[in-house]
């Protein structure tokens, strides 16, 4: 047999090679520059790489008309392993927006007298001497910058991955340095490594199932190959049992990355647990990944089966809306309450991907539902960056403060503050003239014109729900006043990088809410997926 050597579209694929080169690069830097000017270099050499692959991610979304042949569809590449197509590059965008908000978080030192918020010596017991030395010394984990980018190369695999075992490898690649970061912050030791725990072992979990539905769509098609086993879910002609299998074992993989019910278990947690600066990374970066990922293989492998898929979709979508707007109302930690909001937020998706996908299926005026999720996406991942960057400056003499208690009449005592905030939850509550209200808009728009309004009317009873736990968290910074004896939180003062990341975040989240349509064109745009 003659070997036939592999092709790689290195233009095309740059943007890949450039993050994973930089993390492979900073892994070098771990292991050669001296200790005191390894935080430098690797906040610089992470920057210079997220800048460069975005720079790059443009310039193959400008140039993809040439490289689809003109249709402006993509191509299929590394041997049919990555789909470089419309989608896939906005969605590269928008996690590598993510990163660099991520990064700027990470560099962070000013709020913490000069050290970062990551532990000095992970493998130190909490309270053991030699965390107590770590701590001392200043020592900093500034491995969490090659970490970071690892996470963010699988991120931007993953919803571009054209079969299923590069998807699965691509899911392992952003899961396992996420693992890690987790259980990486400097105060609440064990908090951060409950959390980081749990989430190992239920992302192991759910791995596995998406690693067993591979095995059953292979057993049905014959091949992982994405189109491929679209043909022959048109064909009919395999094993059916396998393939309604595979689905619902491949959807638990998906479901748990989004946070959806019954697999949100994790995240309360783990968004309480993580340094909060790897919180609002993921809970952007990740959600990106996993719904372009969930997209691609519902619309493009199994597009011909979803009278199959959608009637588990509409039911996880209500159950995961409800149970994170309900469940929210109760909560008295900030970390906590924003992880359940996530969690209805990820329902609001789940309720875009219900909608009409075709655009020849609308009218001019109406929008299909992979624009409505991407730009849901969008609007979401910037608020929440932005409010858990907010987090991160309301402290008291243990660090963060993120209990409901030490935000009591936050809004008197710094008023900027508490007013960017409670606009970042204004917009996550759909209130109109924010982003989140566009966002909204357009998934319960293409949710209705796919015929699922039992689904879109419990979207709106649950965004009721959720404006009673925003304005109740509004009405507490600005409208209650602390107890005389009440031990409350005050504002730290960030470093250049945070407070630039809140004010484009809010200003992005403005913008989007008074001129949505340049966002929402270049989302119609992006084309369809290419199989």
């Amino acid at each position: 047999m003659d070997y036939i050597k592999p092709t790689l579209e290195y233009a095309e694929l740059s943007p890949l090679f450039i993050v994973f080169g930089v993390a492979i690069v900073g892994v070098v830097v771990e292991a050669f520059v001296a200790r005191q000017r390894r935080h430098v270099v690797q906040v610089a050499l992470a920057s210079a790489g997220v800048v460069g692959a975005l720079v790059a991610t443009v310039i193959v979304g400008i140039n993809l008309d040439e490289v689809g042949g003109g249709a402006g569809r993509g191509f299929v590449g590394a041997e049919g392993s990555i789909v470089v197509d419309g989608p896939a590059v906005y969605l590269w965008g928008l996690v590598l927006v993510a990163a660099l908000a991520g990064v700027a978080l990470f560099s962070e030192r000013r709020l913490e007298a000069g050290v970062p918020a990551f532990a000095g010596q992970a493998a130190a017991l909490p309270g053991s001497e030699g965390e107590r030395e770590a701590s001392t010394a200043g020592l900093a984990h500034s491995e969490v910058y090659p970490l970071v980018m690892f996470a963010v190369g699988g991120m931007m695999l993953f919803p571009a991955s054209g079969d299923l075992l590069t998807m699965f490898v691509a899911l392992e690649v952003l899961s396992l340095p996420l693992y890690l970061l987790c259980g990486l912050a400097r105060r609440r030791r064990l908090l951060s490594q409950e959390a980081a725990l749990k989430y190992f072992l239920l992302g192991a979990f759910s791995s596995g199932f998406f690693l067993y539905g591979v095995a059953l769509v292979y057993g049905y098609a014959g091949s992982m190959d994405l189109g491929a086993i679209h043909d022959s879910v048109v064909a009919g002609t395999g094993n059916r049992v396998l393939l309604l299998l595979g689905i619902a074992m491949l959807s638990v993989g998906l479901l748990f990355k989004v946070g959806a019910v019954p697999f949100q278990a994790w995240t309360p947690d783990v968004y309480q647990g993580a340094p909060t600066a790897v919180t609002a990374f993921m809970s952007a970066a990740t959600k990106i990944a996993a719904f372009g990922a969930l997209l691609r293989l519902y619309y493009v492998a199994f597009g011909a089966n979803r009278w199959d898929w959608q009637p588990m979709l509409w039911v996880v979508a209500i159950l995961t809306m409800l149970l994170g707007a309900v469940l929210a109302c109760v909560q008295s930690d900030v970390k906590r309450m924003l992880a359940y909001s996530a969690i209805a937020h990820t329902g609001f998706l789940l309720t875009g991907v219900l909608g009409v996908r075709a655009a020849t299926d609308l009218t001019d005026d109406q929008v299909t539902s992979l624009q409505a999720v991407l730009f849901y996406l969008t609007t979401y991942g910037i608020a929440s960056v932005g409010a858990f960057a907010v987090v991160t400056l309301v402290r008291d003499t243990n660090g963060e403060a993120p209990s409901f208690s030490r935000w009591t009449g936050l809004g008197k005592r710094s008023p900027v503050v508490a007013g960017v905030f409670a606009f970042f939850l204004l917009s996550m509550a759909g209130i109109p003239l924010t982003a989140g209200f566009i966002g909204k808009w357009a998934v319960f728009t293409v949710a209705m014109s796919a015929g699922a309004w039992p689904v879109v009317l419990v979207a709106i009873a649950a965004s009721i729900i959720s404006v009673y736990f925003y304005i109740r968290y509004i009405r507490l910074m600005f409208f209650t006043d602390p107890a005389p004896d009440q031990v409350v939180a005050t504002v730290g003062t960030p470093s250049l990088f945070t407070s630039v990341t809140i004010g484009l975040c809010a200003l992005v989240t403005l913008v989007l809410g008074i001129v949505p349509g340049p966002v929402l064109e270049l989302c119609a745009q992006v084309g369809d997926f290419v199989r």
